[in-house]
Protein backbone atom coordinates (compact mmCIF):
# COMPACT_ATOMS: atom_id res chain seq x y z
CA UNK A 1 0.00 0.00 0.00
CA UNK A 2 1.28 3.19 -1.14
CA UNK A 3 1.92 5.88 1.60
CA UNK A 4 0.17 9.28 0.63
CA UNK A 5 1.74 12.27 1.73
CA UNK A 6 -0.71 14.79 3.41
CA UNK A 7 -1.19 18.31 5.06
CA UNK A 8 -3.51 19.24 7.75
CA UNK A 9 -3.86 22.96 8.98
CA UNK A 10 -4.94 23.53 12.53
CA UNK A 11 -6.50 26.63 12.24
CA UNK A 12 -7.16 28.74 16.29
CA UNK A 13 -8.37 31.71 17.29
CA UNK A 14 -8.55 33.86 20.20
CA UNK A 15 -12.14 33.86 22.14
CA UNK A 16 -13.28 34.94 25.80
CA UNK A 17 -12.39 31.76 27.27
CA UNK A 18 -9.08 31.31 26.17
CA UNK A 19 -7.78 29.45 22.89
CA UNK A 20 -10.33 27.39 20.48
CA UNK A 21 -9.51 25.29 17.75
CA UNK A 22 -11.68 24.31 14.58
CA UNK A 23 -12.57 20.63 14.44
CA UNK A 24 -14.78 19.34 10.96
CA UNK A 25 -16.93 16.18 11.59
CA UNK A 26 -16.39 13.74 8.50
CA UNK A 27 -18.89 11.81 6.46
CA UNK A 28 -20.28 8.75 7.91
CA UNK A 29 -20.14 7.25 4.62
CA UNK A 30 -16.40 7.67 4.29
CA UNK A 31 -14.06 5.04 4.53
CA UNK A 32 -11.40 6.32 6.57
CA UNK A 33 -12.25 7.45 10.02
CA UNK A 34 -16.04 7.85 9.78
CA UNK A 35 -17.42 9.89 11.56
CA UNK A 36 -14.34 11.40 13.36
CA UNK A 37 -13.66 14.86 14.33
CA UNK A 38 -10.75 16.30 12.61
CA UNK A 39 -9.01 19.00 11.70
CA UNK A 40 -9.10 20.55 7.81
CA UNK A 41 -6.59 18.44 5.68
CA UNK A 42 -5.83 15.74 2.95
CA UNK A 43 -3.85 14.59 0.44
CA UNK A 44 -0.98 16.48 -1.61
CA UNK A 45 -1.93 17.53 -5.00
CA UNK A 46 0.73 17.16 -7.81
CA UNK A 47 -0.79 20.95 -8.73
CA UNK A 48 0.50 22.36 -5.59
CA UNK A 49 3.32 22.66 -6.41
CA UNK A 50 1.96 25.67 -9.08
CA UNK A 51 1.37 27.61 -6.15
CA UNK A 52 4.90 28.19 -5.16
CA UNK A 53 4.64 30.85 -7.34
CA UNK A 54 2.58 32.95 -5.27
CA UNK A 55 3.70 32.25 -1.41
CA UNK A 56 5.19 34.63 0.46
CA UNK A 57 7.16 35.35 3.40
CA UNK A 58 9.27 31.99 3.76
CA UNK A 59 10.93 30.07 1.07
CA UNK A 60 10.56 26.11 0.29
CA UNK A 61 14.28 25.72 1.04
CA UNK A 62 13.90 27.04 5.08
CA UNK A 63 10.62 25.47 5.22
CA UNK A 64 11.68 22.36 4.13
CA UNK A 65 14.96 22.36 6.58
CA UNK A 66 12.66 22.86 9.27
CA UNK A 67 10.60 20.07 8.32
CA UNK A 68 13.62 17.53 7.31
CA UNK A 69 13.05 17.47 3.71
CA UNK A 70 15.41 17.88 0.77
CA UNK A 71 12.52 19.98 -0.85
CA UNK A 72 8.91 20.35 -0.90
CA UNK A 73 8.14 21.58 2.16
CA UNK A 74 6.44 24.99 1.22
CA UNK A 75 4.10 22.10 -0.95
CA UNK A 76 3.22 21.04 2.11
CA UNK A 77 1.74 24.12 3.45
CA UNK A 78 0.35 24.94 0.54
CA UNK A 79 -1.72 21.83 0.31
CA UNK A 80 -2.88 22.70 3.88
CA UNK A 81 -4.42 25.98 2.79
CA UNK A 82 -5.68 24.25 -0.24
CA UNK A 83 -7.19 22.00 1.72
CA UNK A 84 -8.69 24.27 4.68
CA UNK A 85 -10.54 26.32 1.92
CA UNK A 86 -12.57 23.16 0.63
CA UNK A 87 -13.27 21.55 3.89
CA UNK A 88 -13.99 24.41 5.79
CA UNK A 89 -13.97 27.74 3.81
CA UNK A 90 -10.87 29.97 5.71
CA UNK A 91 -8.92 30.53 2.92
CA UNK A 92 -5.42 31.89 4.44
CA UNK A 93 -4.17 34.74 2.06
CA UNK A 94 -3.56 38.13 1.35
CA UNK A 95 -5.01 40.10 -1.43
CA UNK A 96 -3.11 43.08 -3.34
CA UNK A 97 -2.95 45.28 -0.51
CA UNK A 98 -1.90 42.87 1.65
CA UNK A 99 -4.99 42.83 3.71
CA UNK A 100 -6.64 39.61 4.95
CA UNK A 101 -9.50 38.53 3.22
CA UNK A 102 -13.47 38.18 4.49
CA UNK A 103 -16.24 36.19 4.14
CA UNK A 104 -17.56 38.89 1.47
CA UNK A 105 -14.72 38.39 -0.90
CA UNK A 106 -15.28 36.89 -4.33
CA UNK A 107 -12.82 34.00 -3.79
CA UNK A 108 -14.90 32.44 -1.91
CA UNK A 109 -17.42 31.82 -4.80
CA UNK A 110 -15.09 29.74 -6.46
CA UNK A 111 -14.46 27.57 -3.23
CA UNK A 112 -16.27 24.40 -4.70
CA UNK A 113 -14.46 24.76 -7.97
CA UNK A 114 -11.46 24.50 -6.11
CA UNK A 115 -13.43 21.04 -4.16
CA UNK A 116 -13.87 19.56 -7.51
CA UNK A 117 -10.82 20.07 -8.90
CA UNK A 118 -12.08 22.61 -11.79
CA UNK A 119 -9.50 25.00 -10.44
CA UNK A 120 -6.28 24.70 -9.15
CA UNK A 121 -5.22 26.65 -5.81
CA UNK A 122 -2.62 28.78 -8.09
CA UNK A 123 -5.72 29.92 -10.54
CA UNK A 124 -7.55 31.05 -8.02
CA UNK A 125 -5.33 33.03 -6.64
CA UNK A 126 -3.90 34.49 -10.61
CA UNK A 127 -7.62 35.26 -11.06
CA UNK A 128 -8.20 37.37 -7.29
CA UNK A 129 -4.66 38.70 -7.49
CA UNK A 130 -4.17 36.79 -3.77
CA UNK A 131 -0.83 35.92 -2.17
CA UNK A 132 -0.58 32.51 0.55
CA UNK A 133 1.75 33.98 3.53
CA UNK A 134 3.69 30.46 4.40
CA UNK A 135 5.25 32.64 7.45
CA UNK A 136 2.12 32.53 8.89
CA UNK A 137 1.87 28.88 9.35
CA UNK A 138 3.86 26.82 11.73
CA UNK A 139 5.27 23.34 11.38
CA UNK A 140 3.68 21.50 14.34
CA UNK A 141 3.70 17.53 14.41
CA UNK A 142 4.23 14.64 11.63
CA UNK A 143 2.38 11.79 11.22
CA UNK A 144 2.09 8.00 9.47
CA UNK A 145 -0.67 6.16 9.22
CA UNK A 146 0.77 3.26 11.19
CA UNK A 147 -0.30 -0.35 8.97
CA UNK A 148 -4.07 -1.62 9.43
CA UNK A 149 -6.16 0.90 7.84
CA UNK A 150 -7.28 1.34 4.46
CA UNK A 151 -5.57 4.12 3.74
CA UNK A 152 -2.01 5.42 5.29
CA UNK A 153 -1.00 8.98 4.74
CA UNK A 154 2.51 10.55 5.87
CA UNK A 155 0.83 13.94 6.82
CA UNK A 156 2.70 17.10 8.51
CA UNK A 157 0.32 19.07 10.88
CA UNK A 158 0.63 22.82 10.27
CA UNK A 159 -1.21 25.68 13.19
CA UNK A 160 -1.98 29.18 12.01
CA UNK A 161 -4.37 32.00 13.50
CA UNK A 162 -7.74 31.85 11.57
CA UNK A 163 -8.23 35.34 9.20
CA UNK A 164 -10.83 37.20 11.77
CA UNK A 165 -13.32 37.98 9.17
CA UNK A 166 -14.20 34.60 7.76
CA UNK A 167 -16.69 32.55 8.93
CA UNK A 168 -16.07 28.45 9.13
CA UNK A 169 -18.39 26.68 6.95
CA UNK A 170 -18.54 22.44 6.51
CA UNK A 171 -18.27 21.35 2.63
CA UNK A 172 -21.58 19.17 3.47
CA UNK A 173 -20.15 16.29 1.14
CA UNK A 174 -16.89 15.34 3.31
CA UNK A 175 -17.71 17.18 5.98
CA UNK A 176 -21.37 17.37 7.85
CA UNK A 177 -20.05 19.90 10.56
CA UNK A 178 -18.03 22.16 12.39
CA UNK A 179 -17.14 23.49 16.06
CA UNK A 180 -15.22 25.76 17.42
CA UNK A 181 -13.72 23.95 21.01
CA UNK A 182 -11.01 25.10 23.16
CA UNK A 183 -8.78 21.73 23.01
CA UNK A 184 -9.46 20.77 26.73
CA UNK A 185 -13.40 20.83 25.76
CA UNK A 186 -12.63 18.38 23.09
CA UNK A 187 -10.42 16.10 25.03
CA UNK A 188 -13.06 15.62 27.47
CA UNK A 189 -15.90 15.37 24.96
CA UNK A 190 -13.44 12.77 23.20
CA UNK A 191 -12.55 11.00 26.93
CA UNK A 192 -16.40 10.74 27.63
CA UNK A 193 -17.64 9.57 24.46
CA UNK A 194 -19.45 12.01 23.00
CA UNK A 195 -17.06 13.52 20.09
CA UNK A 196 -14.69 10.55 18.49
CA UNK A 197 -11.13 11.69 17.54
CA UNK A 198 -8.26 9.94 15.89
CA UNK A 199 -4.91 9.61 17.72
CA UNK A 200 -2.64 11.93 15.51
CA UNK A 201 -5.92 14.82 16.34
CA UNK A 202 -5.56 13.87 20.11
CA UNK A 203 -1.64 14.56 20.16
CA UNK A 204 -2.06 17.78 18.80
CA UNK A 205 -4.94 18.97 20.99
CA UNK A 206 -2.54 17.73 23.99
CA UNK A 207 0.04 20.13 22.65
CA UNK A 208 -2.74 22.76 22.13
CA UNK A 209 -3.82 22.76 25.44
CA UNK A 210 -0.96 24.12 26.51
CA UNK A 211 -1.38 27.62 25.45
CA UNK A 212 -4.00 30.26 26.61
CA UNK A 213 -3.19 32.28 23.41
CA UNK A 214 -3.04 32.31 19.79
CA UNK A 215 0.10 34.47 20.20
CA UNK A 216 1.83 32.13 22.61
CA UNK A 217 0.88 28.97 20.66
CA UNK A 218 2.36 30.48 17.53
CA UNK A 219 5.60 32.00 18.86
CA UNK A 220 5.86 28.20 20.94
CA UNK A 221 5.60 26.54 17.59
CA UNK A 222 7.92 28.49 15.44
CA UNK A 223 10.44 27.94 17.92
CA UNK A 224 9.79 24.73 18.55
CA UNK A 225 9.33 22.46 15.36
CA UNK A 226 8.73 18.78 15.89
CA UNK A 227 11.75 16.33 16.11
CA UNK A 228 12.47 13.92 12.62
CA UNK A 229 9.55 10.89 12.71
CA UNK A 230 11.75 7.79 12.22
CA UNK A 231 11.80 6.98 8.47
CA UNK A 232 14.30 4.86 7.14
CA UNK A 233 15.12 1.33 7.78
CA UNK A 234 16.46 -0.33 10.61
CA UNK A 235 19.32 -3.05 10.55
CA UNK A 236 18.45 -6.60 12.24
CA UNK A 237 18.82 -10.40 12.56
CA UNK A 238 16.30 -12.93 12.22
CA UNK A 239 16.74 -16.74 11.78
CA UNK A 240 20.37 -16.01 11.77
CA UNK A 241 20.22 -13.64 8.51
CA UNK A 242 20.04 -10.33 8.13
CA UNK A 243 16.75 -8.21 7.77
CA UNK A 244 15.61 -4.79 7.06
CA UNK A 245 12.76 -3.54 9.50
CA UNK A 246 10.77 -0.70 7.97
CA UNK A 247 9.45 1.85 10.41
CA UNK A 248 6.51 0.52 12.53
CA UNK A 249 7.27 -3.14 12.36
CA UNK A 250 7.28 -4.90 15.86
CA UNK A 251 10.58 -5.01 16.48
CA UNK A 252 11.82 -1.66 15.23
CA UNK A 253 11.58 0.50 17.87
CA UNK A 254 13.65 -2.29 20.08
CA UNK A 255 16.44 -2.17 17.60
CA UNK A 256 17.29 1.35 17.09
CA UNK A 257 17.28 1.46 20.99
CA UNK A 258 19.55 -1.61 21.82
CA UNK A 259 21.46 -0.95 18.11
CA UNK A 260 21.80 2.95 17.73
CA UNK A 261 24.63 2.80 15.75
CA UNK A 262 22.20 0.59 12.62
CA UNK A 263 25.11 -2.72 12.88
CA UNK A 264 22.51 -4.95 12.72
CA UNK A 265 23.22 -6.61 15.65
CA UNK A 266 19.44 -6.83 17.45
CA UNK A 267 17.24 -10.24 17.15
CA UNK A 268 13.91 -9.73 14.77
CA UNK A 269 12.05 -12.27 16.67
CA UNK A 270 11.21 -13.33 20.38
CA UNK A 271 12.52 -16.69 20.65
CA UNK A 272 11.41 -18.36 24.03
CA UNK A 273 14.53 -19.10 26.59
CA UNK A 274 17.06 -16.54 24.92
CA UNK A 275 17.75 -13.32 27.21
CA UNK A 276 17.51 -10.16 25.60
CA UNK A 277 19.36 -7.44 27.83
CA UNK A 278 16.91 -4.51 27.04
CA UNK A 279 17.73 -2.33 29.22
CA UNK A 280 20.54 -1.71 31.82
CA UNK A 281 20.37 -4.22 34.13
CA UNK A 282 16.90 -5.72 32.30
CA UNK A 283 16.64 -8.94 30.77
CA UNK A 284 14.03 -10.23 28.88
CA UNK A 285 13.17 -13.92 29.20
CA UNK A 286 10.20 -15.20 27.66
CA UNK A 287 8.05 -18.21 28.57
CA UNK A 288 7.69 -21.07 25.88
CA UNK A 289 4.03 -20.80 25.68
CA UNK A 290 3.24 -19.21 22.60
CA UNK A 291 -0.55 -19.10 21.34
CA UNK A 292 -3.35 -17.01 19.75
CA UNK A 293 -3.30 -15.13 23.28
CA UNK A 294 0.23 -15.16 24.41
CA UNK A 295 1.70 -14.31 21.06
CA UNK A 296 5.12 -15.15 21.11
CA UNK A 297 5.07 -15.99 24.68
CA UNK A 298 4.88 -14.64 28.24
CA UNK A 299 7.61 -12.01 28.92
CA UNK A 300 9.44 -12.49 32.20
CA UNK A 301 11.87 -9.31 32.93
CA UNK A 302 14.62 -9.94 35.27
CA UNK A 303 16.46 -7.11 37.16
CA UNK A 304 19.61 -6.40 38.78
CA UNK A 305 23.24 -7.50 38.51
CA UNK A 306 24.39 -9.25 41.08
CA UNK A 307 21.26 -9.51 42.99
CA UNK A 308 17.99 -10.27 40.87
CA UNK A 309 13.95 -9.04 41.07
CA UNK A 310 11.80 -11.32 38.68
CA UNK A 311 8.79 -9.70 37.37
CA UNK A 312 6.53 -12.04 36.09
CA UNK A 313 7.56 -15.42 36.23
CA UNK A 314 5.10 -16.91 33.94
CA UNK A 315 3.54 -20.23 33.99
CA UNK A 316 4.21 -23.13 35.99
CA UNK A 317 6.67 -24.47 33.46
CA UNK A 318 9.88 -26.17 34.75
CA UNK A 319 12.16 -25.35 31.70
CA UNK A 320 11.25 -21.58 31.68
CA UNK A 321 11.83 -21.54 35.60
CA UNK A 322 15.48 -23.02 35.89
CA UNK A 323 16.54 -20.58 33.05
CA UNK A 324 15.53 -17.85 35.31
CA UNK A 325 17.26 -19.23 37.66
CA UNK A 326 20.17 -20.02 35.41
CA UNK A 327 20.47 -16.39 34.46
CA UNK A 328 20.16 -15.04 38.10
CA UNK A 329 22.44 -17.67 39.63
CA UNK A 330 19.57 -18.08 42.21
CA UNK A 331 20.51 -14.99 43.93
CA UNK A 332 17.08 -14.23 43.49
CA UNK A 333 15.43 -11.52 46.58
CA UNK A 334 11.57 -10.44 45.10
CA UNK A 335 9.16 -11.42 42.63
CA UNK A 336 6.74 -8.54 41.22
CA UNK A 337 3.84 -9.72 39.52
CA UNK A 338 1.26 -7.81 37.24
CA UNK A 339 -1.90 -9.94 37.98
CA UNK A 340 -2.53 -13.79 38.15
CA UNK A 341 -3.40 -14.68 34.94
CA UNK A 342 -2.34 -18.07 34.53
CA UNK A 343 0.54 -17.33 31.97
CA UNK A 344 1.69 -14.67 34.46
CA UNK A 345 2.32 -15.87 38.09
CA UNK A 346 1.82 -19.42 38.35
CA UNK A 347 5.68 -19.73 38.25
CA UNK A 348 5.98 -17.66 41.57
CA UNK A 349 5.47 -20.89 43.82
CA UNK A 350 8.60 -22.69 42.42
CA UNK A 351 11.14 -19.46 42.66
CA UNK A 352 9.81 -19.26 46.49
CA UNK A 353 10.26 -22.62 47.26
CA UNK A 354 13.81 -22.66 45.74
CA UNK A 355 15.40 -19.19 46.86
CA UNK A 356 13.11 -18.22 49.63
CA UNK A 357 12.22 -14.52 47.85
CA UNK A 358 10.02 -12.17 48.80
CA UNK A 359 6.95 -11.69 46.57
CA UNK A 360 4.81 -8.88 45.67
CA UNK A 361 1.60 -8.53 44.24
CA UNK A 362 -2.14 -8.55 44.61
CA UNK A 363 -4.02 -11.95 45.33
CA UNK A 364 -6.46 -13.38 42.50
CA UNK A 365 -9.90 -12.46 43.05
CA UNK A 366 -12.00 -14.92 44.97
CA UNK A 367 -13.63 -17.53 42.98
CA UNK A 368 -12.18 -16.05 39.79
CA UNK A 369 -10.79 -18.86 37.05
CA UNK A 370 -7.15 -17.32 37.87
CA UNK A 371 -4.08 -18.08 39.67
CA UNK A 372 -5.71 -19.13 43.43
CA UNK A 373 -2.07 -20.43 44.31
CA UNK A 374 -0.81 -17.11 44.26
CA UNK A 375 0.49 -16.01 47.61
CA UNK A 376 1.74 -12.27 48.23
CA UNK A 377 4.14 -11.29 51.24
CA UNK A 378 3.49 -7.81 50.21
CA UNK A 379 0.21 -6.57 48.67
CA UNK A 380 1.52 -3.31 47.15
CA UNK A 381 -0.77 -0.14 46.30
CA UNK A 382 -0.67 2.40 44.18
CA UNK A 383 2.20 4.70 44.19
CA UNK A 384 4.04 2.37 46.25
CA UNK A 385 7.64 2.23 45.42
CA UNK A 386 9.75 -1.31 44.95
CA UNK A 387 14.06 -1.52 45.51
CA UNK A 388 15.40 -3.37 43.31
CA UNK A 389 19.20 -3.91 41.85
CA UNK A 390 18.33 -1.88 38.34
CA UNK A 391 16.65 1.04 40.20
CA UNK A 392 13.25 1.97 41.90
CA UNK A 393 10.32 0.57 40.38
CA UNK A 394 6.66 2.82 41.17
CA UNK A 395 3.67 0.73 40.98
CA UNK A 396 0.79 1.87 39.18
CA UNK A 397 -2.79 0.06 39.75
CA UNK A 398 -4.27 -0.47 36.52
CA UNK A 399 -7.52 -2.41 36.58
CA UNK A 400 -9.11 -3.30 33.17
CA UNK A 401 -7.79 -6.37 31.85
CA UNK A 402 -7.49 -7.45 35.69
CA UNK A 403 -9.19 -5.89 38.64
CA UNK A 404 -6.02 -6.78 40.41
CA UNK A 405 -3.41 -5.65 37.40
CA UNK A 406 -0.53 -3.52 38.24
CA UNK A 407 2.07 -2.13 36.22
CA UNK A 408 5.85 -1.09 37.01
CA UNK A 409 8.07 1.95 36.14
CA UNK A 410 11.53 1.80 36.23
CA UNK A 411 11.95 5.33 37.01
CA UNK A 412 15.74 6.03 36.58
CA UNK A 413 15.14 4.47 32.79
CA UNK A 414 11.29 5.20 32.54
CA UNK A 415 10.43 1.91 31.63
CA UNK A 416 7.44 0.71 32.00
CA UNK A 417 6.55 -3.10 32.49
CA UNK A 418 2.95 -2.86 31.51
CA UNK A 419 2.10 -6.43 32.10
CA UNK A 420 -0.98 -7.14 29.97
CA UNK A 421 -2.65 -3.51 30.33
CA UNK A 422 -0.51 -2.48 27.36
CA UNK A 423 0.30 -5.44 24.33
CA UNK A 424 1.96 -5.35 21.54
CA UNK A 425 0.20 -6.30 18.24
CA UNK A 426 -3.19 -6.72 19.47
CA UNK A 427 -5.95 -5.28 22.13
CA UNK A 428 -6.62 -6.49 25.20
CA UNK A 429 -9.30 -8.70 26.15
CA UNK A 430 -11.68 -7.40 28.70
CA UNK A 431 -13.63 -10.00 30.08
CA UNK A 432 -16.39 -8.83 32.59
CA UNK A 433 -16.92 -9.42 35.89
CA UNK A 434 -13.09 -8.82 36.40
CA UNK A 435 -12.69 -6.95 33.36
CA UNK A 436 -14.05 -3.46 33.57
CA UNK A 437 -13.98 -1.29 30.60
CA UNK A 438 -14.70 2.12 32.03
CA UNK A 439 -11.37 1.13 34.40
CA UNK A 440 -9.50 -0.09 31.90
CA UNK A 441 -10.12 3.50 30.01
CA UNK A 442 -9.36 5.75 32.75
CA UNK A 443 -6.25 3.28 33.82
CA UNK A 444 -4.40 4.37 30.24
CA UNK A 445 -4.98 8.31 30.67
CA UNK A 446 -3.29 7.61 34.42
CA UNK A 447 -0.54 6.19 32.25
CA UNK A 448 -0.47 9.26 30.05
CA UNK A 449 0.27 11.36 33.09
CA UNK A 450 3.67 9.10 33.90
CA UNK A 451 6.89 9.98 32.50
CA UNK A 452 7.83 6.85 29.99
CA UNK A 453 9.85 6.46 27.25
CA UNK A 454 9.69 2.95 26.26
CA UNK A 455 6.96 0.17 27.02
CA UNK A 456 8.22 -3.06 28.02
CA UNK A 457 5.01 -5.19 27.68
CA UNK A 458 4.16 -9.19 28.77
CA UNK A 459 4.19 -10.04 24.47
CA UNK A 460 6.36 -8.59 22.24
CA UNK A 461 9.09 -5.90 21.73
CA UNK A 462 9.80 -3.08 23.53
CA UNK A 463 7.68 -0.26 22.02
CA UNK A 464 9.15 3.27 21.39
CA UNK A 465 6.67 6.75 21.22
CA UNK A 466 4.38 5.32 24.71
CA UNK A 467 2.03 8.19 24.58
CA UNK A 468 1.33 7.30 20.75
CA UNK A 469 0.59 3.35 21.84
CA UNK A 470 -1.62 4.52 24.40
CA UNK A 471 -3.38 7.24 22.70
CA UNK A 472 -4.52 4.39 20.11
CA UNK A 473 -5.65 2.07 22.58
CA UNK A 474 -8.01 4.70 24.08
CA UNK A 475 -9.16 5.91 20.39
CA UNK A 476 -9.71 2.34 19.51
CA UNK A 477 -11.82 1.50 22.44
CA UNK A 478 -13.94 4.67 22.46
CA UNK A 479 -14.23 3.99 18.38
CA UNK A 480 -15.44 0.55 18.91
CA UNK A 481 -17.65 1.91 21.92
CA UNK A 482 -19.38 4.29 19.76
CA UNK A 483 -19.96 1.50 16.54
CA UNK A 484 -21.71 -0.17 19.35
CA UNK A 485 -23.59 2.54 21.05
CA UNK A 486 -24.59 3.08 17.50
CA UNK A 487 -25.60 -0.20 16.07
CA UNK A 488 -28.00 -0.58 19.56
CA UNK A 489 -29.76 2.40 19.28
CA UNK A 490 -30.46 1.50 15.18
CA UNK A 491 -31.52 -2.12 16.58
CA UNK A 492 -33.82 -0.49 19.31
CA UNK A 493 -33.75 -3.65 21.22
CA UNK A 494 -30.71 -6.58 20.92
CA UNK A 495 -29.56 -9.76 22.55
CA UNK A 496 -25.41 -9.54 23.10
CA UNK A 497 -25.07 -11.92 20.67
CA UNK A 498 -27.08 -9.97 17.90
CA UNK A 499 -25.25 -6.88 18.76
CA UNK A 500 -22.07 -8.33 18.61
CA UNK A 501 -23.06 -9.81 15.05
CA UNK A 502 -23.68 -5.98 14.12
CA UNK A 503 -21.00 -4.19 16.13
CA UNK A 504 -17.94 -6.61 15.39
CA UNK A 505 -18.73 -7.32 11.47
CA UNK A 506 -15.04 -6.05 11.09
CA UNK A 507 -13.57 -9.27 12.77
CA UNK A 508 -14.17 -12.64 11.51
CA UNK A 509 -17.27 -14.77 12.72
CA UNK A 510 -15.24 -17.09 13.81
CA UNK A 511 -13.88 -14.74 17.26
CA UNK A 512 -17.23 -13.18 17.49
CA UNK A 513 -17.53 -15.62 21.10
CA UNK A 514 -14.68 -13.49 22.08
CA UNK A 515 -15.51 -10.76 20.58
CA UNK A 516 -19.08 -10.38 22.61
CA UNK A 517 -17.34 -10.47 25.58
CA UNK A 518 -15.73 -7.03 24.85
CA UNK A 519 -18.92 -6.13 23.62
CA UNK A 520 -20.58 -6.99 27.11
CA UNK A 521 -17.56 -5.03 28.48
CA UNK A 522 -19.01 -2.25 26.44
CA UNK A 523 -22.06 -2.39 27.16
CA UNK A 524 -21.52 -2.11 30.77
CA UNK A 525 -19.55 0.60 30.10
CA UNK A 526 -22.88 2.59 28.56
CA UNK A 527 -24.84 1.20 31.73
CA UNK A 528 -22.77 2.68 34.07
CA UNK A 529 -22.61 5.79 31.92
CA UNK A 530 -26.43 6.08 31.48
CA UNK A 531 -26.23 5.63 27.69
CA UNK A 532 -27.63 1.93 27.92
CA UNK A 533 -29.95 -0.01 30.02
CA UNK A 534 -31.24 -3.87 29.75
CA UNK A 535 -33.99 -6.07 30.33
CA UNK A 536 -33.23 -10.00 30.91
CA UNK A 537 -31.19 -10.62 28.15
CA UNK A 538 -31.85 -7.84 25.69
CA UNK A 539 -30.24 -4.27 25.74
CA UNK A 540 -31.56 -0.93 24.63
CA UNK A 541 -30.23 2.31 23.92
CA UNK A 542 -31.41 5.37 26.69
CA UNK A 543 -32.48 8.70 25.83
CA UNK A 544 -28.54 9.90 26.52
CA UNK A 545 -27.80 7.71 23.89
Amino acid sequence: MNIRPAATLVLTKDAPEGLQVLLLQRTWEAVFMPGFFVFPGGSVDDQDIRGRQHAVGRGDSEISQTMSLDEGGGDYMLAAVRECFEEAGILVALDQNDRELATEHPVHSDRMALFKGEMTLSEVCQRHKLTIPLDRLAYLGHWITPPGPPRRFDTRFFVAVAPENQLASHDGTETIDHVWLSPAQALEDHRCGRRLLGLPTIRTLRILSDFDTTGALMRYAHANPPEPYPSKPWPAVKKGKPVVLEPGAPAYDEAAKLDPEGEGSTQAEIVPGEPVEVAAGVVRLTAPNPGMMTGPGTNTYVLGHERFTVLDPGPDDATHIERILEITGGAIDQVVVTHTHKDHSPGTVALKARTGCRVFGQPAPAGAAQDQTFAADEEPIDGDLITTDAGTLKVLHTPGHASNHLCYLLMEQELLFSGDHVMQGSTVVINPPDGDMKAYLESLYDLLDEPVRYIAPAHGFLMGHPEAVIDYLITHRLAREHKVARVLKELKTASLKALTADAYDDVPAAIHGIAARSALAHLLKLEGDGRAAREGETWHATSHT
